[in-house]
């Protein structure tokens, strides 16, 4: 007969009949495991505050509180030590149940055949190492610099992640500031998944993003005939959102009107659709980010409603250290998303990194590592698979005036603000090739502000510009 693994291990044996429960325990004398007993629910209770075993083996028919009590009482306070349930002959259903139902393990049915006995229990036990290997690594990835999709190694990054963790299992309310691009979102995301309201859904708005005669009818909803082109009843973010997590991003955005509403609904829990007549329950943890100061943007009791708890996230320009780490999790994504095969970055191309100051942040390395993640295919990025702007990152936030370059910025006492801010819209803009939306997020402003400023600079030029 082959010989069962020694696998050791600590097992709490729980059955009213003492002959039972001892024959139990004489069946694993030859083995590597440390055995208790108890006669009842109640006392395997009793035992746990002092022992905590590997797998626990209870009969389902016992005084006080029998098996089933038991196990639902482990399953509510979140134990995951497995279970093996013990039945009578011919109470298969009761056993299918304890393992459906309450999570056990498997069953076994009495007589307990002693070989079948310790197999199984072999295997509850490497169950329980295996969860216990799961939930180390995570909290070792954590700690080490990853949560989530987030990754950091600095002692900035680090904060953010316990903060995470703080808060993440309240309900509280919390306000996610920082420059565009740092990844406000992505906080957001690691909150709701790290709560009790993880499996439910997250529902992200941009309130910049949005007309602002179409902001109420996406928060609250509306019914069929509102307004005009109300086709049919449409359910808000709010409704979205129930039982999980509402993420209103860019909220010094919202407009004034909408405020005392929005404030309304986070103090009452309760909506009511555009056009609507009734009152509707909602229940959604709401989050809230900004890349702009508030002061002057949000009612005073909205702030206040909103920023119960704040994370303040930091530019990447004040944890460069960060970015060989950054760079690796974004390149294995990009290797997915494009089929390439990069393993990293070549050593000129971090250093150049490390000189830039990064005004898009996290989203600009982005853009500039899946650019040169699709030139170069397979193989370390070098300087060669940098987009040509990128080719000429400086040390600093302005850029060195190139020969024959007019529109680069000059830094010299005495000039217009204005002047030197319009400067950097225009190069910011040959910078993403015109793309205004990645352009706003680089600078941290709204689409809209960046769009009102290069109007105003059209009419400047119109203005001084000589007739036919």
């Amino acid at each position: 007969m082959p010989r069962l693994s020694a696998v050791s291990g600590r097992i709490l044996i729980v059955d009213d009949d003492e002959r039972q429960r001892s024959a139990l325990a004489a069946m694993l004398s030859d083995c590597d495991f440390d055995t208790q007993v108890a006669a009842d629910g109640q006392e395997a209770l009793e035992r746990l505050a002092c022992f905590s075993p590997d797998v626990i083996v209870a009969d389902l028919v016992m005084p006080r509180m029998d098996g089933f009590e038991l196990l639902r009482h482990l399953k509510e306070q979140g134990d995951l030590t497995p279970a093996i349930a013990l039945t009578g002959f011919g109470s298969m259903e009761k056993a299918l149940s304890a393992v459906h139902d309450l999570n056990a393990f498997w069953f076994l049915e009495k007589p307990v055949e002693p070989r079948a006995f310790k197999i199984l229990l072999e295997r509850a036990v490497r169950h329980k190492r295996s969860l216990q290997k799961t939930a180390q690594l995570k909290r070792d990835l954590s700690f080490r610099g990853v949560l989530g999709d987030m990754v950091g190694t600095s002692p900035a990054m680090q904060q953010i992640f316990s903060l995470i963790r703080q808060v993440a299992p309240t309900s509280a309310p919390v306000l996610i500031r920082g420059e565009s691009g740092t990844g406000k979102e992505l906080v957001a995301r690691e909150i709701h998944k790290c709560s009790p309201r993880g499996d439910g859904p997250f529902v992200a708005i941009n309130a910049a993003a949005l007309p602002e005669t179409l902001v109420e009818s996406e928060l609250f909803g509306h019914e069929k005939g509102a307004f005009t082109g109300a086709m049919e009843r449409s359910a808000g973010c709010f409704e979205q959102a129930h039982g999980g997590t509402l993420f209103l991003d860019e909220i010094g955005e919202m407009p004034s009107s909408t405020q005392p509403k929005l404030l309304r609904v986070l103090e009452d829990l309760r909506v009511r659709r555009l056009g609507g007549k009734h009152e509707i329950a909602v229940d959604a943890r709401v989050l809230a980010a900004t890349s702009q100061e508030l002061g002057t943007h949000l009612r005073e009791e909205l702030y206040y409603r909103l920023s119960v708890f704040q994370i303040v996230i930091p530019p990447l320009r004040e944890h460069k250290e960060d970015i060989p780490q950054i760079a690796d999790v974004m390149l294995e994504n990009l290797n997915k998303k494009h089929g390439t095969r990069v393993t990293g970055v070549d050593a000129g191309v971090l250093a150049l990194f490390h000189r830039y100051d990064w005004p898009g942040n996290v989203r600009e390395l982005r853009n500039i590592l899946e650019h040169a993640a699709i030139v170069a295919g397979d193989g370390s990025i070098e300087l060669t698979d940098l987009p040509s702007p990128a080719l000429g990152l400086s040390p600093g936030p302005y850029a060195r005036p190139s020969h024959g370059d007019h529109d680069a910025i000059v830094l010299e006492p005495g000039q217009p603000l204005m002047k030197l801010e319009d400067a950097y819209i225009k190069l910011t803009l040959q910078h993403v090739h015109g793309n205004r939306k990645l352009a706003a997020g680089m600078l941290g402003i709204s689409l809209r502000t960046l769009q009102n400023r290069i109007a105003a600079l059209r009419e400047e030029t119109s203005a001084v510009s000589p007739g036919p």
